[in-house]
């Protein structure tokens, strides 16, 4: 029971790191809940976090195929894991919000809309799946020896976190709509990119 608990809970922290940084998702969302309200947000979140959920699936497949590796060079994988954790985060930092601004969309598209629309956005990514490998490896999430429950638990976690970020993301946009600017999505970027570094970091001086 402890092991589940303990794999739900890296399974939020995975989801959070996936889905906090506002790429175009992200802007899509804000731009979503400004223009057309919380719930218009929250579904294109929702879209982007089935996406990858696709691709958490795709990960544990490979991760099974190369599993002897990843025990023979825990350690060299661990340190690129983390290495690629700091560079995301880094990425996160610089990058500038205004300029991945998308144009207004019309304002009837329905929640299957927004879905999909997301949906397809961010599997249109596919550099999402060794970011997800990359982090699985850094937290040391699953691997062959677990069971189903194990793996349900993870990526019931992965979900949560990403709804949970998703859902506070929306709010804050729509409860400040009024005040809410690029500079003060430039600050969010900031804090989350520091944040993601610091637990690359964290992984990289926990190895030694």
């Amino acid at each position: 029971m402890i092991e589940i608990f303990s794999i739900f809970a890296k399974g939020i922290i995975i989801g959070l790191c996936v889905s906090v940084p506002l790429g175009p998702i992200g802007m899509l969302c804000v731009q979503r809940t400004l223009h057309r309200g919380q719930l218009h947000g929250l579904i294109t979140g929702l879209g982007a976090s089935a996406s990858d959920l696709f691709y958490t699936l795709i990960s544990l497949f490979c991760l099974s195929f190369i599993i002897n590796f990843i025990d023979k060079n825990e350690i060299l994988i661990q340190i690129l894991g983390s290495l690629i954790v700091c560079a995301f985060g880094l990425f996160t930092f610089r990058s500038n919000p205004s300029a991945q601004l998308k144009p207004n969309e019309k304002p009837n598209s329905n929640f299957l809309r927004d879905f999909f629309s997301s949906f397809a956005l961010t599997l249109s990514n596919p550099l999402i799946l060794f970011v997800l490998i990359a982090l699985f490896a850094r937290f040391d999430f699953l691997s062959d020896n677990h069971s189903f429950i194990h793996i349900l638990s993870g990526l019931t976690g992965i979900l949560m976190g990403a709804t949970a970020w998703w859902a506070f993301l929306t709010f804050v946009v729509s409860r400040f709509r009024s005040k809410f600017n690029i500079r003060g999505l430039k600050i969010i970027n900031r804090i989350t990119g520091l944040i993601i570094i610091i637990i690359g970091i964290i992984g990289i001086v926990s190895i030694f």
